[in-house]
């Protein structure tokens, strides 16, 4: 390799690092407001005795058994999420794809509604098997819907069948809610994607499945820069694509099934934050997923945040907050030439 070159190289690749240790002071800082602010204003002595000086109040509880575990789960969730959308923009080649976009997430809650409202399921242990099994159908469907007629399966058709199928799913589960008045109590703040009441109960239950998400979704990051040439261009590379696929799609299902059963169906977080990766850090995947692994919970937890203070005394739930910046920034995709395809 030439001097010029590996120079070119090495500074593209400090250049890179500056920006992901950035973003990981940002998210340090959001960790750190998301232990600090509350609908209820505590004072930093009681924050700093609730790890410091435990002694079991009402105020120091507030701190170590609702907004600590609030942030744990929304690092968990926003990193899910956010490399579940990275990971399926890098198969398909499609920018516009996002597990909510392409009712992965509507998939996956009409299936919890239908555990917890036809078959009394109330622990995430019991109900997160069927939120996979209603991210694999979502997708099966998905597919199947924008292949029929002539031609492949386009970026646009498969935004359209999800945006569809997605509509249908969610149609269904609202019939579940309203005919099922349990499923209706335990799921209306579940629907909108909510961090409210989750407890180390249900971190224990969905962890782990998340971590195995992660780490095959990281493992197929190379494999993936290969495939984004093409397959045949691929094949030639000795890139082994259906071990690559099959790797991304239970990847996809882990993530978004475990994400969905533990925080309800948030939106946008993994269209926005691979595309702000991918503006940084170029088309390098193993890149795109560190920025993504970083930035998804960020950008949850910074909409959580601004929910509990918009409202006070009461909350806006953090899969409206994130409904209301991420649908504009779909409309500007939508509008730009360039996201017919990656």
């Amino acid at each position: 390799m030439p001097a010029t070159k590996t120079v070119g190289v090495a500074a593209t690749n400090a250049r890179r690092a500056a920006w992901l240790a950035g973003s990981v002071a940002v998210l340090a800082v959001c960790c750190l407001l998301s232990v600090v602010v509350g609908t209820k204003h505590l004072s930093p002595a009681v924050i700093w005795d609730a790890f410091a000086h435990y002694t079991g109040t009402s105020d120091q509880s507030i701190v170590r058994d609702l907004r600590v575990p609030r942030t744990v789960l929304a690092v968990l969730a926003g990193a899910s999420l956010g490399i579940c959308g990275a990971v399926i923009q890098a198969v398909t080649r499609n920018p516009l794809a996002d597990p909510q976009v392409l009712g992965v997430n509507a998939g996956a809650g009409l299936f919890v509604a239908v555990a917890i409202g036809l078959l009394g399921l109330s622990s995430v242990t019991a109900y997160v098997w069927f939120a996979f099994a209603g991210v694999v159908v979502a997708m099966l469907l998905v597919y199947a819907l924008a292949a029929v007629g002539r031609g492949p399966a386009t970026p646009v058709r498969l935004l359209l069948a999800g945006v569809a199928l997605g509509a249908v799913l969610d149609g269904a589960a609202a019939g579940v809610r309203l005919v099922r008045p349990r499923a209706f109590y335990y799921l209306r703040f579940w629907d909108v994607g909510a961090l409210t009441g989750r407890g180390w109960d249900v971190i224990g239950a969905v962890a782990p499945f998340m971590a195995a998400g992660l780490v095959l979704a990281l493992l197929v990051a190379r494999s993936l820069n290969t495939v984004a040439l093409g397959d045949d261009l691929a094949r030639s590379l000795g890139a082994n694509l259906g071990r690559t696929r099959a790797g991304a799609v239970l990847s996809v299902t882990l993530l978004a099934g475990a994400a969905t059963a533990a925080v309800g169906p948030i939106g946008f977080v993994g269209l926005m934050v691979p595309h702000v990766a991918r503006w940084i850090t170029g088309p390098d995947q193993r890149w795109i997923f560190a920025f993504t692994l970083v930035g998804g919970p960020t950008l949850l937890l910074a909409a959580d945040i601004v929910g509990r203070v918009v409202l006070r005394p009461g909350e806006l739930q953090a899969g409206i907050v994130t409904a209301f910046v991420g649908a504009p920034v779909l409309i500007w995709l939508v509008r730009r030439r360039s996201a017919s395809a990656l």
